[in-house]
C-alpha cells in the first residue's frame, strides 16, 4: 500500500492509531472535519478540570480506533463484515459528532435554536457524499440505521457504543478522574452479533456493570458537578442575553452576526455558515461584549472571563418558589434591573441523569447455550440498584 495512504496519529491514550484508507483520509483532511479541533470535547468543565481542553477531534479519532478493534474482533469471531461496510462504519464513527456547534452540548439549541447537533451531523454528511461523489451512502445508512446490519449501527450509536467508550475512557483521562476508567478492550472483546444484534458474551457482564456505573459517577462528578453546571450556564445566558438586544453597536463583522440577525433555518447557507463556527468565535464575541454598555451582558462576560461564576448549589427536592422570588426581587433592587432582567443573575433548574433507559437500544447478555437477556434482567443486585432509575437533581444559580 502506498504511503501516501497510510496515516499515523500519536494518540496519549491508545498509542497509535491507523488510518489506512483513501475515503477516511479525505474526511480527516477536509475542513470541516478539521474545525473540530476548535471544539473543545468537554465545553466549560476546563473551569474544574484544567486538563480536560481535549478537542472533538481527539475524541473522533478515539472512537475510530475503538471500532477499528471491535470490528477486527467480530471478524475474528466470523461475523460477516465486507470491505465497504467496514470503511463505512469507519466513516460513519468519524463523522458522528461532524454536527456539534461551538461549545457543544453546552450551546446546543441555544445558539442554533431548535435544531439537534445530529440533524445538522446528518445534513453535513449529506453534503459531503456530494462532495465525495456518493462514497458516503454506506456510511449515511449505518448512521441513520438503514444498513441491514443494525450491529454496525449499534457500534456507532446505542448504550454499549464506542463512542461512549472513548468519551468516558478520555474525558476520566483528561479531568484525572479515576471512577471513569472502565475495561474498553475486555468489553470489545466480549461483543458478538446474534440475530443480526449487538451482544456482549455472559462473561463480559461485569465489565459492562463497570461501564454503567462509571457512567453515571462521571455524570455527577465531572459532567453535572455544580461548577461545571454553573459555568455551562453563565455562557448560555451571555448567548440569551445578546440575542434578546442584538443590535448594531453588538455586531462582531464575523460569522457569528448571522446566527443573531439572519438565520431562519438550517437552509444551505447557513449549513455553509455553521461550518465556520467554532469555540473560537464564541470566546472572541464574550471578549468583546465584555466591555459593552449593557450591564447585564457585560457582567455575565467579564465574570466568565474571569472565572466569576454563578454559585450554585444542588439538592434533590425543589426549591421554594416564594424564597425564589423573593430573592429575585432583592437582586433586582440590588442591580436596579427589572425582575425579568435579573432572571440572569439568580435562576432554577433540574439536572437529571439516567444511567441506561429501557426505552433505548438495550444491552443484551447472551449465554453459552444462545439464551439472551436484557441487562436490566440478569440476576445481580448491584445491577438492578444502579441501572434505570433515574436521578434528578435541582439547582440554584445565582451571581454574587
Amino acid at each position: 500500500m502506498p504511503s501516501s495512504v497510510r496515516k499515523i496519529i500519536n494518540d496519549p491514550i491508545y498509542g497509535f492509531i491507523t488510518i489506512d484508507d483513501p475515503l477516511l483520509l479525505q474526511i480527516i483532511n477536509h475542513p470541516w472535519y478539521q474545525r473540530l479541533r476548535r471544539i473543545y470535547q468537554m465545553a466549560l468543565a476546563q473551569m474544574v478540570y484544567p486538563g480536560a481542553v481535549h478537542t472533538r477531534l481527539h475524541h473522533s479519532l478515539g472512537a475510530y480506533h475503538l471500532i477499528c478493534l471491535a470490528i477486527n474482533d467480530l471478524k475474528q469471531k466470523s461475523i460477516e463484515i465486507n470491505k465497504e461496510e467496514e470503511t463505512a462504519a469507519k466513516a460513519a464513527i468519524l463523522l458522528h459528532d461532524i454536527g456539534h456547534g461551538p461549545f457543544s452540548h453546552a450551546l446546543e439549541n441555544i445558539l442554533i435554536p431548535g435544531v439537534h447537533h445530529e440533524t445538522i451531523g446528518l445534513k453535513i454528511m449529506h453534503k459531503l457524499n456530494e462532495e465525495f461523489k456518493g462514497n458516503l451512502s454506506t456510511a449515511i445508512s449505518i448512521f441513520t440505521n438503514q444498513c441491514p446490519k443494525q450491529f454496525l449501527h449499534q457500534l456507532i450509536s446505542g448504550q454499549l457504543d464506542v463512542d461512549r467508550m472513548d468519551y468516558l475512557t478520555r474525558d476520566s483521562f483528561f479531568t484525572g478522574v479515576s471512577e471513569g476508567v472502565i475495561g474498553y478492550d475486555r468489553i470489545l472483546k466480549m461483543l458478538t452479533v446474534h440475530e443480526g444484534q449487538l451482544m456482549i458474551e455472559e462473561k463480559g457482564l461485569y465489565s459492562v456493570e463497570k461501564f454503567l456505573v462509571a457512567r453515571r459517577q462521571m455524570y455527577w462528578q465531572v459532567y453535572l458537578h455544580k461548577t461545571v453546571l454553573a459555568a455551562e450556564k453563565m455562557i448560555i445566558k451571555i448567548i440569551q442575553r445578546a440575542r434578546e438586544i442584538f443590535g448594531v453597536d453588538l455586531k462582531l463583522n464575523a460569522t457569528l452576526d448571522y446566527f443573531f440577525e439572519t438565520y431562519i433555518d438550517m437552509n444551505d447557507e447557513a449549513l455553509e455558515k455553521f461550518c465556520l463556527l467554532d469555540d473560537y468565535d464564541v470566546m472572541f464575541a464574550i471578549k468583546k461584549w465584555s466591555n459593552h454598555s449593557d450591564k447585564i451582558l457585560s457582567s455575565l462576560c467579564r465574570s466568565l472571563l474571569n472565572r466569576k461564576l454563578y454559585k450554585c448549589r444542588l439538592q434533590t427536592n425543589a426549591f421554594d418558589e416564594n424564597e425564589i422570588e423573593e430573592k429575585t426581587k432583592q437582586v433586582a433592587a440590588a442591580m436596579n434591573v427589572s425582575l425579568h432582567e435579573a432572571g440572569y443573575f439568580i435562576f432554577t433548574g433540574e439536572a437529571m441523569n439516567t444511567t441506561y433507559t429501557l426505552l433505548d437500544e438495550r444491552i443484551n447478555i447472551i449465554s453459552k447455550n444462545g439464551v439472551f437477556r436484557d441487562i436490566s434482567q440478569v440476576d445481580d443486585p448491584l445491577i438492578h440498584k444502579t441501572l434505570s432509575m433515574p436521578v434528578k437533581k435541582f439547582y440554584i444559580c445565582q451571581l454574587v
